[in-house]
């Protein structure tokens, strides 16, 4: 047995990009609008947002498309272990993937043309899996019960 938990994550289908600008550059416009995930981090070396890659102009340096998959929170800050639950599975097949938190949760960005696969290596771990729009999830029928969605188990 072990002590990992299950964890229930959303998948976002609108794509996003990772772009790389100069240090200390201001937030453009194409990366405004809502999506699933926007995100700006500034250090002396880059500014680096997370936007929808659909609004990426051309020749802007950047990396994706990804789907951004939500694990389902709030996430108490004193939770150890989330990311190596759901990153362990993905590490035999070689998806690699950007990781990011927000106050209330973790986000997990893989490569849209790997996400079927992280999805399915998810399930076979005892996560779920869901969409955004609909209440239906995709499960591992043999995952055990592991207490209510989201939320780790007590075991």
């Amino acid at each position: 047995m072990t002590d990992e938990h299950h964890w229930t994550l959303t998948l976002h289908p609108d794509p996003v990009a990772i772009v790389r600008l100069e240090p200390g550059s201001e937030l453009p416009t194409w990366a405004r609008p809502a999506g699933p995930l926007t995100s700006v981090s500034w250090n002396a070396h880059e500014t680096s947002v997370i936007a929808l890659a659909a609004n990426v102009p051309d020749g802007v340096d950047h990396a994706g498309p990804f789907l951004a998959y939500e694990v389902v929170g709030p996430l108490d800050f004193t939770l150890v272990g989330v990311l190596h639950d759901l990153l362990q599975p993905l590490t035999g097949e070689g998806i690699s993937v950007v990781t990011m938190s927000t106050f209330d949760t973790d986000w997990i960005l893989v490569p849209v043309v790997q996400a079927g696969v992280a999805a399915r290596l998810w399930a076979e771990a005892g996560h779920t899996v869901q969409e955004p729009s609909t209440d239906a999830a995709i499960e591992h029928t043999d995952a055990p019960d592991s207490g209510s969605e989201g939320s780790p188990s007590t075991s």
